[in-house]
């Protein structure tokens, strides 16, 4: 017999590692290919390998897949601190990129609390104004 958990019930982070055990997977996270690997309070983290279908015309990974990948990190860091029945918005996103991507690259994108916010009623959004986010290559599997 199958259990139906009732998400909205769940405070964050018990949705967030629900996730990670297959128990709800957000469709973002199948339309962008990355995949949550570490989740606490305050800190997650995303990995990723990009194909060549999210290329843009110059022939590298587009800006907004890594955009998507590292919004996802910093709202899924806020998430992991909402009580049941909280939610959240990304409010403004800036991205600085150094290089250019390419596919097969391995990716990990880390999301941290840098300034808790103070707790709000449980109806009210939670608005998180600092929190960081970094993507950088990891090593290649030795496939």
């Amino acid at each position: 017999m199958t259990e139906t958990v009732d998400i909205a019930a769940l405070s964050g982070i018990d949705q967030l590692r629900l996730g990670m055990t297959g128990g709800f997977i957000a469709p973002i996270a199948r339309t962008v290919g990355f995949e949550l690997t570490e989740v606490e309070e305050g800190r997650v983290v995303f990995e990723a390998i990009p194909t060549t279908a999210v290329y843009n015309p110059l022939g590298t990974v587009h800006g907004g897949w890594i955009a998507t990948v590292l919004d996802s990190a910093c709202g899924c860091v806020v998430h992991s601190t909402l009580r049941p029945g909280q939610t959240y918005t990304t409010l403004e996103l800036k991205t600085v990129f150094h290089k250019a991507l390419t596919a097969g690259t391995p990716v990990r994108a880390e999301g941290r609390i840098v300034q808790p916010v103070a707790a709000r009623p449980s109806r009210r959004p939670i608005c998180a104004a600092w929190t960081a986010s970094s993507m950088r290559p990891r090593p290649r599997p030795a496939w």
